[in-house]
C-alpha cells in the first residue's frame, strides 16, 4: 500500500473545478430526472484523487459533487438530500479508491496486466454497488420512481463505470510525472497522427452508414487501438481511446442519438478501449523486460569480458614484470647501452599488446566489432589449450590435441580465444564427475573443404539429449548451478560474427563443433 501524498489547497480547487467541468461535458440524456446520466467521467477523476491523496481527497470530493448539482443540475433535491447524496457519492468513490490502494498499490496500478485486471474488477464491482446504495437513495427520497429501480442501476452504473474504465487511465497517466512523459512522447510520434485520422476515418465509417441500426461496422474502430497499443503501450492506447470517446460524444451531440443507443455504444465502447489497454500493458510489461534483459545481457558481458581481460592480460603483464626486473638488474650492472634501450623496447611493445587487447575486447562487447588478423591455426589452438594443460594434470584429466593442419584462420585472436578457452572449460566440468584416471577430453580438427575447418572438443562426460542441445545456446540456460548460462550464447555470437557456426551434437559423450573459415591448403588432416 502507498503512502498518500500531502493534499494542497491548488489539488483540492483543481479536484473541484475538474470534477464540475467533466460532470458538465457528459451531462446529456437524463434518465429520471437529472441524476443519471449515460456517461459520467467525472468519478475517474475522483478515483485518481483519492488514490494519490487518499481520504484526504473525500472532503474536496464532495464538495464537487454538491457544486456539481447546483450548476450542472439546477439543485433536483432539496438542500439536506443533495448534501447527503454528496456524501454518499464521495464515500463511496473514497471506498473505491481505498481499495485499489490497498490491493495494487498507487505505482502499480496500470504497470501490468495483474494490477489492469484487478482495476478493471474492482471498479466493475464498486460501481455496481455505488450505484445500487445511491438508486436506492434516490427512490428513498423520491427522486426515482420505485418501479424503475432496476433501470435506473443498470443505467447508472454503466454511465459510472464506462466512464471510469475509459478515462481513468488517461486522467492517470496526466497527473502522474512519468506518465506525462510517456504521453507527450507518443504525441510527438509520426505514428500518432496516423492512428488519429485512422480513428476518425472509422468513427465516420461507424456513424455515417448504419450507426443507428445495429452498429455492425463499430469493429471498425478496434484497428486504430489496437495499432496504437501495438505501436506506443499503453500511452498509444490512451491517447486512441480520449480520441474515439471524444468522437463518439461529439456524435451523439450531433445526431441526437436516442439514450438507449448511446447506453448501447457505451457498452461497446468500453469492450473495445479495455481491450487496446490490455494490448498497451502487454507491450509495455515486454518493452520493459527487453530492456531489463538488455541491461542483464550487459552485465553479464562485463563478466565474460572481465574473465577474457584476466586470461589474455596474464602474459603481457608476465612480461612486463619479466622485463622490468631483468632493467633493474641490467642497471644494478650499470648497463645503459643497447642491451637495456631493447629490453625497454619490449616493455613497450607488450604494453602496446595489454591496450590492444582491452580495446579488442571492449569493442566486441560493445558493438560486436570485430579486428580480423591472419592467425595460424597450429598458434591459435596452443595458446588457447596451454593454460589447461596443469589443470588437466590436476583434476586428472587425460587432455589430448590432435594433428592441427598448416593454414591460417582471419579471425580477431583474442575473441577466438575466448571461444575456445570456454568450450575447453565446459569439457573440463562436464568430465568432473567421472572417476580419476577416465576424465578424457580431446581436441580435433578436420578440413571442410579447401575454405573451412571444424575444430571438434570431444568429453567423456554426460552427452546431451535432442531438447537439452536445442536450449543449450538460448541466454540464462545453464546445466550450473552457478553459471549464468551466457558463455555458449556468447560463444556463438563469436563464431557467427567471423563468419562460421557453433552447434553441440546430441549423444552419449559431449561434443562441440567449431567450424570457421580457413586460408591455406593444408598439408595433412
Amino acid at each position: 500500500m502507498t503512502t498518500a501524498s500531502r493534499l494542497g489547497l491548488s489539488d483540492a480547487l483543481l479536484l473541484i473545478v475538474g470534477y464540475v467541468a467533466l460532470d458538465w461535458m457528459s451531462f446529456f440524456h437524463p434518465l429520471h430526472g437529472s441524476y443519471i446520466t449515460p456517461w459520467n467521467p467525472a468519478p475517474a477523476l475522483a478515483l485518481v484523487f483519492m488514490l494519490r491523496y487518499g481520504w484526504r481527497a473525500a472532503l474536496p470530493l464532495a464538495l464537487a459533487v454538491l457544486l456539481a448539482e447546483i450548476w450542472v443540475r439546477s439543485l433536483p433535491a432539496a438542500w439536506p438530500a443533495s448534501v447527503a447524496i454528496a456524501a454518499m457519492l464521495a464515500l463511496g468513490y473514497g471506498a473505491i479508491g481505498g481499495i485499489l490502494r490497498r490491493r495494487i498499490g498507487g505505482l502499480g496500478i496500470f504497470s501490468d496486466r495483474s494490477g489492469m485486471l484487478q482495476w478493471a474488477g474492482i471498479v466493475v464491482a464498486g460501481t455496481l454497488l455505488t450505484s445500487l446504495c445511491f438508486v436506492l437513495a434516490l427512490v428513498w427520497l423520491d427522486l426515482v420512481p420505485g418501479a424503475g429501480w432496476r433501470e435506473a442501476v443498470g443505467h447508472y452504473w454503466i454511465g459510472d463505470g464506462v466512464g471510469i474504465l475509459v478515462s481513468m487511465p488517461l486522467l492517470w497517466m496526466l497527473f502522474d510525472e512519468r506518465g506525462r512523459v510517456l504521453l507527450l512522447a507518443a504525441v510527438k510520434r509520426p505514428d500518432t497522427l496516423g492512428y488519429v485520422l485512422a480513428a476518425a476515418a472509422a468513427m465516420w465509417v461507424v456513424v455515417g452508414v448504419d450507426a443507428e441500426s445495429d452498429f455492425k461496422y463499430f469493429y471498425l474502430l478496434f484497428l486504430p487501438i489496437i495499432w496504437a497499443a501495438a505501436r506506443e503501450g499503453l500511452a498509444g492506447a490512451v491517447l486512441s481511446a480520449a480520441v474515439i470517446q471524444v468522437g463518439i460524444i461529439v456524435v451523439v451531440h450531433l445526431q441526437g442519438f436516442s439514450a438507449v443507443t448511446v447506453l448501447e455504444i457505451q457498452v461497446v465502447t468500453v469492450v473495445l478501449v479495455l481491450a487496446g489497454f490490455f494490448i498497451g500493458v502487454v507491450v509495455d510489461e515486454q518493452q520493459r523486460i527487453s530492456a531489463e534483459l538488455r541491461h542483464t545481457l550487459r552485465l553479464a558481458a562485463a563478466g565474460e569480458m572481465a574473465g577474457a581481460l584476466a586470461h589474455e592480460l596474464n602474459q603481457p603483464i608476465t612480461a612486463l614484470s619479466a622485463y622490468g626486473s631483468a632493467c633493474e638488474e641490467l642497471l644494478a650492472r650499470g648497463e645503459t647501452g643497447e642491451r637495456l634501450k631493447a629490453t625497454i623496447r619490449l616493455m613497450v611493445a607488450e604494453s602496446y599488446r595489454a591496450a590492444e587487447v582491452v580495446r579488442r575486447l571492449r569493442d566486441f562487447f560493445r558493438s560486436g566489432t570485430t579486428r580480423l588478423e591472419a592467425v595460424p591455426l597450429q598458434q591459435l589452438l596452443a595458446v588457447a589449450t596451454t593454460p589447461f594443460a596443469e589443470r588437466a594434470a590436476k583434476a586428472g584429466v587425460k587432455l589430448t590435441l590432435g594433428s592441427i593442419p598448416e593454414g591460417v584462420l582471419m579471425v580477431d585472436r583474442p575473441q577466438l580465444e575466448v571461444v575456445l578457452r570456454n568450450l575447453l572449460a565446459n569439457a573440463f566440468d562436464a568430465v568432473a564427475e567421472q572417476p580419476t584416471g577416465a576424465r578424457t577430453v580431446s581436441l580435433t580438427t578436420l578440413l571442410e573443404g579447401d575454405d573451412r575447418i571444424c575444430i571438434r572438443i570431444e568429453d567423456n562426460g554426460p552427452g546431451l539429449s535432442g531438447q537439452a542441445a536445442s536450449r543449450l545456446f538460448e541466454p540464462f540456460n545453464s546445466t550450473k548451478s552457478s553459471g549464468l548460462g551466457l558463455g555458449l550464447a556468447i560463444s556463438r555470437a563469436i563464431a557467427e560474427a567471423h563468419g562460421g557456426n557453433l552447434w553441440a551434437e546430441v549423444g552419449d559423450n559431449g561434443v562441440f563443433r567449431l567450424v570457421l573459415p580457413f586460408e591455406g591448403r593444408p598439408s595433412h588432416v
